[in-house]
């Protein structure tokens, strides 16, 4: 479930809460090609993302993967932190989540690695980028 992130969360202060800048959210890497969860992640913070995967030449695609339950970020999204969900499920591989598939098999190591290699990017991007406040999205 999500009870470390609704603990966390509920237990910021506002004057905390004001100074994180974004939440990323990695969840499930690995069954495929790194892929954005943009219709519930902040428009500023995917931009960057998008710009980070171009320059470095490496796979991003969007899908919304709503309606297969939340993540990790919606208790920061009820707090008004900007948030990103970023993650390798499709319809395809949607499946194997919490199922007898769900194994180490299951994981795409080159896919993995580029996720890697994109989040390690993002990071350095974002630390630059992050010197004024990121509005939320609506």
């Amino acid at each position: 479930g999500l009870v470390g992130s609704h603990f966390y969360s509920k237990n910021l202060t506002a004057e905390r809460v004001k100074k994180i800048d974004a939440m990323i959210t990695m969840d499930t890497l690995g069954l495929g090609p790194t892929e954005v969860w943009a219709s519930r992640s902040n428009e500023l913070l995917v931009g960057y993302l998008n710009g980070t995967a171009h320059a470095m030449d490496l796979s991003l695609r969007g899908m919304n993967v709503g309606g297969f339950g939340e993540s990790d970020e919606e208790y920061f999204r009820q707090r008004k932190v900007p948030t990103i969900t970023i993650h390798s499920l499709t319809r395809e591989t949607i499946p194997v989540i919490h199922s007898k598939k769900d194994k180490y098999d299951a994981v795409r190591f080159a896919d993995y690695y580029d996720s890697y290699k994109l989040m390690v990017g993002y990071l350095v991007v974002l630390d630059g980028a992050l010197e004024n406040p990121i509005p939320q999205s609506k």
